[in-house]
């Protein structure tokens, strides 16, 4: 799809509606326990989350690049 119309994303914390290349996209990771079995390591997954611009910089997850003089 061009740069013209881009399909629109929910932010995860405040379910705003955001363009997707204007949304902050990170990978949570989460561990499953798999029962009592000893010998089994947790199994671990990865899910992607997108935040809008506000609670990106919120959550510190990135900071905009400041202009110097």
């Amino acid at each position: 799809m061009g740069r013209g119309r881009e399909p629109l994303v929910t932010c995860d914390k405040c379910k705003r509606l955001v363009p997707r290349d204007k949304a902050v996209q990170t990978v949570k990771g989460m561990r499953f326990d798999l029962g009592e079995q000893t010998d089994v390591v947790l199994d671990m997954t990865g899910r992607v989350v997108s935040y809008c611009v506000s609670c990106g910089k919120h959550l510190k997850i990135f900071e905009k690049n400041k202009k110097r003089a």
